[in-house]
């Protein structure tokens, strides 16, 4: 079967993102529903979803990997990835809204911003998405729109403007109120498939005009179209509120805020009218910025078919079946099956094999991915996420995706010597899919390390080279990443490397100053050689040295981050000098200098927000206390619960559900995510003789 495209300016690349059980499988499967692409309402509870496919997600409740999924809303096509909520599988999201051009932002009604609510936000502030918002579970004891509005604009710190009010909440929520046409909208058949049309009860009418006026008057000050009009006091049509709300919404001015049911099948309709009219097409977003492989040159590419072809993959996928999988979006040009199409980061063509259009696990033949589109490529063996795919005669690098350093680490050991043989393999195919998973072997111990975001996401690749890559393995406790870092500057350190041998000797000499830095600035190299002390052809050995010796810090050989190295000083020799010395002498440089410096370990420290019972308040606060919490806040929820916003090392959560679970009569719950790496107490730091 061959797809039909669609014109560009009726292309939709949009995501679900949201905190855990906010709903966002469910919307993504009314959405499909009632697009015509099923003819069954899935079900998260009974497993019955399109989008949470694998086995653990049906089992779990819970989205682990992004799916993508093609549906066609009032002549439009929507590409809609559905990711995952907990923040073990914080990837997924960042990789889907590195590729989107808008996202449809979940929250739970009775919750309003969540911590994971606050950490997706801030993700697609940082690739400036535009989005929507639907707050959902209106039905839910403790619902309150109101409230769940006010979290958005007080803790994200975004400018939220409801185009809808509800009717009702709670067991009496009924339909919802759209202020921009006046009209009641209810679902009265059990699937939701009909919205009927009515005039407004006369006993929500103020309230609705009142909404409708507050609405027209904050879009006048982000809008001067509709500024102008209001000033001469024009009536504020639906068109012209419609396309002042596109302008605000594309600008990241406004959010527009609905409201519905997606679990009792109401609100999802008008959602999806939302997204074809406010958010962005790929027209909209305009040209991607590259640069030429070779030069480093700017390259700008417009989002058309007859520009030359700039494609990234953000998401490979080893299918058992079908083999190397890779979705890709298309900035320019076309991609097309049987076409040659360079890959600048191992600089080889390679040749298109199949092409399809995502459903989920299903899919279907295409010809070609224009510009602006998302589909899959199969056969791409060599590549990997964050690959450029691009015209081999006109070439582009564009920006990869960077994913955060795993924070915690497990031992495993192969049951049998058929798994001994195949471990290595299934591990190399894990790792390629999920670039928050690492796997290497201490060759000290010959023990194999997995890395990765947290005890669930372990937990959840452990049963996937199981299940998938058929190997059995035994594990070994968790334990934290460390890093390393100097509480002080250590000045004119040397680092001089010599060696006599045969013929040309050895010979590099380098002089840094090392400063603490900034918390998440990582490892900052600064040349500051004046004169001719040092050629300009030994810095870059200077630095690649600095770096490498950086991966295995002196404490505990963690990595060190959270330093600055300046280059101050060197010496030549006429003869024995040349890059390799200078890498040598950059890193025994650096090595003195942490140790001058007086290195730290440092330990990830969560953010975490516990939710209780009030009567097991006391009980979870020393648990926490007893954990090395900071208590940020405690705050009430709907339903006499306490949320317990604080830090904590990450190192003291290990087992702490079982523990949360047993304090609270199975009723409490918690969520985590990393925040910041901060100093290990003294007693940790004796442990390694310091």
């Amino acid at each position: 079967m061959t797809a039909k495209a669609v014109p560009i300016e009726r292309l939709r690349n949009i995501g679900l993102i949201a905190h855990i059980d906010a709903g966002k499988t469910t919307t993504t499967e009314r959405i499909l529903y009632y697009a015509g692409r099923t003819h069954q309402l899935g079900s998260v509870d009974s497993g019955t979803t399109v989008t949470d496919w694998m086995d653990q997600e049906r089992e779990r409740g819970i989205t682990i990997v992004d799916a993508a999924v093609s549906a066609t809303w009032d002549e439009h096509q929507i590409n809609l990835i559905d990711t995952p909520g907990h923040i073990d599988f914080t990837a997924e999201v960042q990789r889907a809204l590195r590729v989107l051009d808008g996202a449809i932002v979940v929250f739970d009604a009775s919750q309003g911003v969540e911590p994971q609510s606050e950490t997706v936000w801030r993700q697609a502030d940082r690739y400036r998405v535009p989005r929507l918002c639907f707050i959902n579970k209106m039905d839910r004891i403790g619902a309150d729109f109101e409230h769940a509005v006010a979290t958005i604009s007080e803790q994200l710190g975004a400018n939220p403007i409801p185009i809808q009010l509800p009717l009702g909440t709670e067991s009496d929520f009924e339909g919802v109120i759209d202020l921009i046409t006046m009209q009641l909208i209810r679902w009265r058949d059990e699937f939701g498939a009909h919205r009927e049309y009515e005039e407004l009860p006369s006993q929500h009418r103020e309230a609705a005009e009142t909404a409708r006026a507050a609405l027209i008057e904050r879009l006048a000050e982000a809008d001067d179209n509709l500024l102008s009009l209001w000033l001469e006091g024009g009536e504020a049509d639906e068109t012209s509120i419609h396309a002042a709300l596109r302008r605000a919404t594309l600008n990241g001015l406004m959010v527009p805020v609905l409201c519905g049911s997606a679990l009792r099948n109401r609100g999802v309709q008008p959602l999806l009218d939302a997204v074809v009219r406010y958010l962005p097409s790929p027209l909209d977003i305009g040209e991607t910025k590259g640069s030429h492989p070779q030069s480093g040159e700017p390259v700008l590419r417009s989002p058309s078919d007859d520009e030359p072809l700039g494609a990234l993959i953000f998401k490979t996928v080893t299918d058992p079946y079908a083999g190397r999988l890779c979705y890709a979006r298309v900035y320019s040009g076309c991609l097309r099956s049987g076409s040659s199409v360079l890959n600048p980061r191992h600089k080889r063509n390679q040749r298109v094999g199949r092409l399809e259009r995502m459903y989920a696990e299903h899919r279907e033949d295409i010809d070609a991915i224009h510009a602006g589109d998302i589909a899959a490529l199969l056969g791409m063996k060599d590549a990997v996420t964050g690959d450029t795919l691009c015209d081999p005669q006109q070439p582009i690098l564009l920006e990869s995706i960077s994913f955060p350093d795993p924070v915690i680490k497990i031992t495993v050991a192969p049951v049998t010597a058929q798994d001994h043989e195949r471990l290595a393999d299934a591990l190399h195919n894990l790792a390629e899919d999920d670039p928050t998973f690492k796997a290497v072997s201490d060759d000290e111990t010959g023990q194999t390390i997995l890395s990765g975001m947290g005890e669930l996401h372990l937990e959840v690749l452990l049963e996937r080279l199981k299940r998938e890559q058929g190997v059995n393995v035994r594990t070994g406790n968790p334990k934290v990443a460390y890093k390393e870092t100097v509480t002080q500057k250590a000045v004119a350190v040397e680092g001089l490397f010599v060696r006599q041998t045969g013929g040309h000797g050895q010979y590099g000499h380098v002089v840094v100053d090392i400063f603490p830095g900034d918390t998440g600035s990582g490892l900052l190299f600064e040349n500051k050689i004046s004169g001719n002390a040092l050629s300009a052809a030994y810095i870059p050995a200077v630095e690649k040295g600095i770096r490498e010796a950086a991966r295995s810090g002196v404490i505990g050989g963690y990595p060190v981050t959270d330093i600055k190295v300046v280059l101050i000083d060197g010496s030549e020799h006429k003869v024995d000098s040349n890059p390799l010395a200078y890498q040598v002498a950059a890193g025994m440089a650096l090595r003195n200098g942490l140790e001058k410096g007086i290195p730290v370990l440092l330990e990830p420290v969560v953010r975490c927000e516990v939710l209780t019972p009030e009567e097991h308040l006391g009980d979870v606060l020393a648990q926490l206390a007893n954990r090395r919490a900071e208590i940020d806040a405690v705050s009430d929820k709907p339903g006499q619960i306490k949320a317990i916003r604080n830090q904590v090392p990450l190192s003291e959560m290990f087992g702490y559900a079982t523990e949360l679970r047993s304090a609270t009569h199975g009723r409490g719950s918690f969520s985590m995510e990393i925040d910041h790496f901060a100093p290990v107490t003294p007693a940790i730091m004796k442990s390694f003789g310091r």
